[in-house]
């Protein structure tokens, strides 16, 4: 796996923030998705393909968002996991910030999305990031 594969798919994942700010993340997501993927939520929520693109229908936009720490690891000639930590931004909200990991798997030589999981980053922890980052 080479290092082009791994921007790939870091582009996507960006390409993806991109289209939940601008609200078109149910057109976005239903188009990368394999037909068998599957979306596990911070909250524990699991998601088949159809209900992820139900559920971003209306939904919430965000205002930014922030990949920072991205790492990506083949896990064969056509598999890829990137990981990294995410922050969501909306305006009068906390800030969302997960681990986040995303199983991208090429077929028919494009790169889908056939796994994605968050886990939560407790605020505590974040403060104290943001606190040491400011000294």
């Amino acid at each position: 796996m080479n290092e082009a594969a791994g921007a790939e798919v870091l582009a996507l994942e960006h390409r993806g923030w991109q289209a939940l700010c601008d609200g078109e993340g149910a057109t976005f997501y239903g188009a990368l998705m394999t037909q068998d993927a599957v979306i596990v939520l911070a909250h524990g929520y699991v998601l088949d393909r159809q209900t992820v693109i139900e559920s971003l229908q209306g939904a919430a936009s965000w205002d930014s968002y922030a990949i920072d720490q991205p790492e990506v690891l083949p896990l064969g000639s056509n598999q890829i996991l990137l990981r990294y930590t995410g922050t969501g931004q909306r305006r009068g909200a906390p800030d969302f910030v997960a681990l986040m990991s995303s199983v991208y798997v090429r077929v028919d030589g494009e790169w889908r999305l056939a796994h994605y999981q968050q886990t939560p980053v407790p605020r505590a922890n974040t403060a104290r990031a943001s606190q040491r980052d400011q000294q």
